[in-house]
């Protein structure tokens, strides 16, 4: 389904995938705020209140980007009023490959999305946390896994486990926190194993950011956070729920 489709026929199922766990309280984010004033945060954006309506503006965003019709933009407009705090509406897991903008490619603005980026766009404890930050404190109500076309990360991970290449450095460990997700490819039929290899990429680290307790599996559980994939199909600019 590409990002011009209606995204929000799919089920709540499909879409949002949930997992049983701990209910998170309002008490965190108001003990965040209370605190050295470092977290304090601007008034969120009412226009974004459910994970449906953040992942319909990233749909529509990446629709405008598509077409090269983006929003005009003032950078310089809003920054004093930036600097007293955020509320971004959308956090995104993306790859690091420099191909890859996700403010570019959902034709957001400074302060509307939270990104962290990893080459090979999987789950470290590091992104974990700057995850669970960014729903628990900031508010942001869905959270993309951004996968692309022609993953070097990935195609290095696939090559790896195939021929038992010795990558060096601590390159070899981008291998080792991808196995877990892109391994079972291997063993399936099917012609361009690396593309398969991203989208199962992508959903594996869908899943873990579901099911991660104690904070992201219970706002799923609860409706105020949703978790979905997408592939950034590099030629095109174009995302694709997967």
């Amino acid at each position: 389904m590409c990002v011009k489709c209606d995204a929000f026929s799919m089920s709540r199922r499909t879409v949002f995938r949930g997992a049983a766990g701990l209910t998170l309280g309002a008490a965190m984010a108001g003990c965040a705020s209370a605190s050295t004033g470092q977290l304090a945060q601007a008034p969120p954006d009412r226009s974004y209140e459910t994970p449906e309506m953040a992942l319909q503006a990233l749909v529509q965003g990446n629709a405008r980007y598509v077409a090269n019709q983006p929003l005009e933009k003032d950078f310089s407009a809003t920054r004093a009023s930036r600097s007293k705090g955020q509320a971004p509406f959308a956090a995104i897991l993306s790859c690091a490959d420099s191909r890859v903008a996700p403010e570019y490619a959902f034709d957001s603005g400074p302060g509307e999305l939270f990104v962290v980026r990893v080459a090979g766009n999987f789950v470290t404890d590091e992104g974990l946390g700057s995850l669970e930050f960014g729903a628990a404190v900031l508010g942001t109500k869905v959270i993309m896994v951004l996968g692309h076309t022609s993953c070097g990360a990935v195609n290095a991970t696939v090559d790896a486990l195939r021929q038992g290449n010795n990558l060096p450095g601590h390159i070899a460990g981008l291998v080792r926190a991808m196995k877990p997700g892109i391994e079972p490819v291997l063993k399936q039929p099917g012609a361009d194993i690396y593309q398969r290899a991203v989208v199962a990429n992508v959903q594996a680290n869908v899943k873990r950011l579901s099911t991660a307790t104690p904070i992201l599996a219970g706002m799923v559980a609860g409706g105020k956070l949703g978790v979905v994939g997408g592939v950034y199909e590099l030629e095109t600019g174009r995302v694709t729920l997967v």
